[in-house]
């Protein structure tokens, strides 16, 4: 079974074009303001209708009001939300039901004491990604280049698929697949050569870590 990879926080065109080019299955837009990797609406309008076909295009939205959210959905084509902030899991089971699209819930992870949530939005969320949590005093949720201890997850299996992230790089992957057994992983910061700057190819080399 090959593992599907997500590069998000794209702004680029070409971007997305490396990352299909690359082979990763789904591409992520940040909705978050205070985001090195935010886009307007209008800049993640042309990036997702022009988008390489094939490609999962994915919302990501921290604590997003109803207002919020269906102002994104009402003018960008995606095909997932991903929910990075507190969301409840009635709330993400009522965005669920709401815009009739798929949800990807983010919960993060810094020990054992914060594998309990998951349960409970393994009940509603159709994919869970387990990250690291943020840095005391970080203004971003994710995107923060660091990783937690991957040995907490090893051989874990939960009932909804689910994907790996924070601190992912081409160099560390590989490693992180083999120790968690995740078939699914998210990479942001480790393809950047600055905060919000993605390289093609860094995408390419950290998908062919990935997947090979």
């Amino acid at each position: 079974m090959s593992v599907r990879v997500k590069i998000c926080g794209l702004r680029e065109a070409g971007h997305l074009a490396a990352a299909a080019k690359a082979g990763a299955a789904y591409v992520g837009l940040n909705f978050f303001a205070r985001s090195p990797r935010f886009v307007t609406l209008e800049e993640a309008r042309a990036l997702a209708v022009g988008a390489p076909e094939g490609l999962c295009k994915v919302a990501l939205t921290v604590d997003a009001d109803d207002a919020a959210m269906d102002a994104i959905l009402a003018a960008v084509p995606v095909d997932m939300l991903q929910l990075h902030g507190h969301e409840t899991p009635a709330r993400v089971a009522e965005l669920r039901a709401r815009h009739g699209l798929p949800v990807m819930k983010v919960v993060g992870v810094s020990d054992a004491g914060d594998l309990a949530q998951i349960a409970g939005y393994e009940a509603v969320a159709d994919q869970i990604m387990v990250d690291a949590k943020p840095p005391k005093g970080a203004v971003l949720p994710g995107g923060n280049g660091v990783a937690f201890d991957w040995g907490l997850i090893a051989g874990r299996r939960w009932t909804k698929p689910w994907m790996l992230a924070g601190g992912l790089t081409a160099g560390n992957v590989a490693e992180a697949i083999r120790l968690t057994g995740a078939r699914q992983v998210d990479v942001s910061s480790g393809v950047e050569t600055a905060p919000g700057v993605k390289d093609a190819g860094m995408i390419a080399a950290f998908v062919a870590a990935a997947i090979t």
